[in-house]
């Protein structure tokens, strides 16, 4: 019997996590600026471009320092479509679940805006 119970746990536990990862990516922001929007396209498509060019530099055995500063200015490229996020989610998101959320929707949030700050001030 308690295989059973712990069986029915188990699928319930999997259901659970399939379920709340189908809500996460349904997930909407709130406002998004149509020109921070296309920025961020454009910056990610360059983005995508580097990372192949970083690619090619490595299978053609270039030198190590040459990639290394490709590195570095793809990551900065990274960091400022993070930032321009963080901006739009600050002033839109963020202020939304703030002004109008349940206590519990703002501590949710809080502690989301306090997760990404440490994640993307590394």
């Amino acid at each position: 019997m308690a295989r059973k119970n712990d069986k029915q746990k188990i699928i319930s536990a999997g259901e659970n996590a399939s379920s709340s990862a189908k809500r996460l990516s349904e997930r909407k922001a709130v406002g998004v600026d149509p020109a921070l929007k296309a920025s961020n396209v454009r910056r990610l498509r360059r983005i995508e471009g580097q990372v192949r060019g970083l690619q090619r530099m490595v299978e053609e055995d270039r030198y190590c320092a040459d990639i290394l500063t490709q590195v570095s200015s793809t990551q900065e490229a990274l960091r400022a479509v993070a930032r321009a996020l963080m901006g739009n989610h600050l002033a839109h998101c963020a202020t939304h679940a703030i002004r109008t959320g349940s206590d519990e929707e703002r501590q949710a949030m809080y502690d989301e805006l306090l997760g990404m700050i440490y994640k993307n001030a590394r």
